[in-house]
């Protein structure tokens, strides 16, 4: 099914890009395959450097609170 494994992961997707990012059913049923496929790629990406950016400055706040301590 144009690189899903279930009809489940087809729907957790949409789902997903519906209720997280903001898109609509209209725009993601528009989409060329290929097209989303990109998208979403991009959309993992976004979010895995939104959070090594958050574990960093958790990294750092600890850090700075262990100097205030000593």
């Amino acid at each position: 099914m144009l690189g899903y494994d279930t009809l489940m992961n087809y729907y957790k997707t949409n789902f997903s890009l519906l209720q997280y990012h903001k898109y609509n059913l209209s725009e993601i049923e528009a989409m060329i395959p290929w097209e989303k496929f990109i998208y979403i790629d991009m959309l993992k990406e976004h979010i895995k450097h939104e959070e090594d950016m958050m574990r960093d400055q958790a990294a750092q706040q600890r850090a700075q609170s262990n100097i205030r301590r000593k």
